[in-house]
């Protein structure tokens, strides 16, 4: 993506936002990961990052992309970098998210705004709302809710 004064912002807001998805992802045996995408199983790592975003976000909202890559050298550490496309209500967005060892990354290759506004400030809030209503949010179990005195 060609970077503008907000693209580290919108980059920093997407990361929070699938940093649990991330995580869940990183559960998964390096070698499997590396194994379906060198022998291209599109289909197997869909599934498995549909699974790892269903528990955080609405259906359809986090999908792989068109693939991946890897790095797995004899003296390094594994790297596998998935490309993702990211869809919450009035904005897509296309990253690459790359899961190591102890982190992971993510780099937006391309960002859509459904209704681009002038003011890349309101584009940067929209981003955020937007994930923000795509995730889902925890609920307190009824015994903790705090209900107002009557």
């Amino acid at each position: 993506m060609k970077q503008s004064p907000y693209s580290a912002e919108w980059e920093k807001i997407v990361a929070d936002a699938i940093c649990a998805v991330a995580t869940e992802l990183r559960l998964i045996d390096v070698a499997d990961l590396v194994a379906m995408v060198r022998f291209e199983r599109h289909g197997d790592l869909s599934d498995l990052v549909a699974s790892a975003a269903e528990m955080f976000f609405l259906p359809g909202t986090v999908k792989l992309g068109i693939g991946g890559d890897y790095s797995l050298d004899w003296g390094g550490r594994p790297q596998v970098v998935l490309d993702l496309e990211i869809r919450p209500r009035g904005v897509t967005i296309y990253a690459r998210l790359t899961l190591e060892q102890d982190h992971g990354g993510l780099e937006i290759n391309h960002i859509a705004f459904d209704d681009p506004q002038d003011d890349p400030q309101e584009n940067t809030n929209f981003l955020a709302t937007s994930l923000r209503n795509a995730a889902f949010r925890p609920f307190a179990p009824a015994n903790q809710i705090v209900r107002p005195a009557a």
